[in-house]
């Protein structure tokens, strides 16, 4: 079992940063791929960006490569998301997840955490 919280959210102006951090307990984090999606008002949840279990391999959504920034610190149990460049467009409620082994882009991860509010004022 893994528990994921999330913070680091809130208000910023276009082309501000944020950084999102996902702190999980339980046991054998570093066994566990990390994912964060995201949801606006009335659209589905979708894939940003995910890492692998040792955090050599990232991956990204189009819309936030070159923005956005996975990564993890194992000894730490913490994935964080380095935003960069806001746009009002990133507006959405920001969950972590987790899954063993392997990340996948979809919405098959095991554990999800309960979100954190990103609001990018134009």
């Amino acid at each position: 079992q893994v528990q994921v919280v999330e913070s680091g959210g809130g208000l910023v102006q276009a082309g501000g940063s944020l950084r999102l951090s996902c702190a999980a307990s339980g046991r054998f984090f570093s066994t566990y791929a990390m994912g964060w999606f995201r949801q606006a008002p009335g659209k589905e949840r979708e894939f940003v960006a995910g890492i692998n279990t040792s955090g050599i391999s990232t991956y990204a959504a189009d819309s936030v490569k070159g923005r956005f920034t996975i990564s993890r610190d194992n000894a730490k149990n913490t994935v964080y998301l380095q935003m960069n460049s806001l746009k009002p467009e990133d507006t959405a409620l920001y969950y972590c997840a987790a899954r063993r082994l392997r990340v996948v882009t979809t919405q098959e991860y095991d554990f999800w955490g309960q979100g954190t509010q990103v609001t990018v004022s134009s």
